[in-house]
């Protein structure tokens, strides 16, 4: 496909920095000249079914990007490294920036995008680290779907309100990103793999685990390893992990009409009430009487 280098250099209708191979498309189109001196704004964005013959081969790019795998695989060069594209991979370029994109034909991708420009726009992705020719992976793989729906959806609305709120969601994308990075490959890679499992075994078995003994045993690693994994990729504890779980269930139980702390205390597994509401309390900031009161 033809290039694009300059942000008035495309045609009337689809931009030509969009490629025509794919098979289907949800697409939005802002301001595709922003005011040069304007702090951030979504110029367009959208969902993009790749066809099995998808290629892109830019030398450079118009404005700031961002995109995001949910589905299928394919090939990614950028600034002369290559990665492998898969669920959860984002990546992000932008002007001076060369991208070749190439789908894997069996299994091509369906991919988000969002293009955007301003002052602010380099900022932003420093603040995610994924500046400009870089890539990351997010865990889990379909973690920022949401946020991209949401972003179409305010696009396609158009008109000024539209087009702020793409700016908003646009921020609350990048904190997402920083919240939801996971390392790529290597040693780092094994220990997010084995942090998967044992994030994953307290989210099935939450209602009747006690301790954090009682997790490390269950998940095979050192109690200590494994409070060294929470820290370096949820910001918790794992015991901190747990409680939530547990807390969130027991709120919901504690919105039904009739329901009484001592009852959902038990329910959760706390035989003293007293620690059941310090627990509470530690998580939401309230006690269990003042939340059941809030209905």
């Amino acid at each position: 496909m033809k290039p694009v280098t300059s942000a008035k250099a495309f045609a009337a209708g689809t931009p030509e920095f969009f490629s025509p191979q794919v098979s289907a498309a949800r697409r939005f189109y802002l301001n595709l000249n922003p005011p040069p001196r304007a702090p951030l704004a979504v110029v367009s964005g959208g969902c993009e079914h790749c066809a099995p013959d998808y290629e892109i081969h830019r030398p450079t790019f118009p404005f700031y990007s961002v995109e995001y795998v949910v589905r299928g695989r394919g090939s990614l060069t950028l600034k002369n490294r290559r990665h492998d594209l898969q669920p959860g991979c984002v990546f992000s370029y932008g002007p001076g920036v060369r991208q070749d994109i190439a789908a894997e034909r069996a299994d091509p991708p369906v991919k988000y995008f969002v293009d955007f420009a301003g002052r602010q726009a380099k900022e932003i992705l420093r603040q995610c680290q994924l500046p400009p020719g870089s890539v990351a992976r997010i865990f889990p793989p379909n973690e920022l779907q949401n946020l991209f729906d949401e972003l179409i959806r305010s696009g396609q609305r158009g008109a000024r309100p539209g087009a702020d709120l793409c700016a908003k969601l646009l921020e609350c994308l990048v904190l997402k990103i920083a919240g939801a990075r996971a390392p790529l490959a290597g040693a780092d890679g094994l220990a997010f793999v084995t942090y998967q499992q044992c994030r994953s075994h307290i989210e099935t078995h939450f209602d009747r685990l006690k301790t954090l003994r009682q997790i490390a045993e269950e998940c095979h690693v050192d109690a200590a390893y494994l409070c060294r994994l929470f820290q370096r990729h949820d910001h918790q504890s794992p015991y901190q992990f747990l409680l939530r779980l547990k807390m969130n269930l027991a709120a919901e139980w504690l919105q039904s009409p009739g329901a009484l702390v001592k009852q959902v205390a038990e329910r959760a597994g706390f035989n003293d009430p007293f620690h059941f509401s310090r627990a509470f309390k530690s998580v939401f900031g309230v006690a269990p009487d003042v939340f059941r009161r809030l209905r």
